[in-house]
């Protein structure tokens, strides 16, 4: 199925993988439970998460396992402060829903890094724009698609 993810990453002639499951439903640790489908361990697979940065929208990819340091956010980025965007701005502003928010072929292009810690995977699993699908790619690539910088971000 495709998705604006899966579009883009076309449209740049990046190499990926579709894995599909079917989602819990109720369900709300989306990244946990993707791992688990996937048979993969939670530091492989990433969440994206939006956050507020001195009033602009940014894209903070850290494994599954972890959280967002919105202070190494900020400083990564340059900025003074992060706190996590409001849900319903992140739909409207990635044209995807939470728990399916994927770094790529979001509607609106935004600053984006990535967890230092992908680097130490062959490839690692994000969100490819809907519940239930993930993406499998290189970690460079998923930087050359988002303009990404790498940075440690997870705590």
């Amino acid at each position: 199925m495709s998705t604006p993810a899966t579009v883009a990453l076309r449209a740049a002639g990046i190499a990926f993988v579709e894995h599909a499951f079917t989602p819990r439903p109720g369900g709300s640790d989306y990244g946990l439970e993707a791992a688990a489908a996937l048979g993969a361990p939670p530091e492989r697979v990433f969440k994206t998460l939006l956050a507020d940065l001195d009033g602009a929208l940014v894209v903070g990819i850290v494994p599954v396992s972890g959280r967002l340091d919105l202070k190494a956010l900020a400083a990564a980025l340059g900025g003074r402060k992060a706190a996590m965007a409001d849900p319903a701005v992140a739909e409207r502003r990635t044209g995807y829903v939470v728990g399916g928010i994927s770094p790529l072929g979001q509607r609106q292009r935004h600053r984006t890094v990535l967890d230092s810690s992908a680097e130490s995977w062959a490839t690692i699993y994000v969100s490819g724009g809907r519940r239930g699908l993930d993406l499998e790619l290189a970690p460079d690539d998923l930087v050359r698609a988002t303009g990404a910088i790498v940075a440690s971000l997870a705590r």
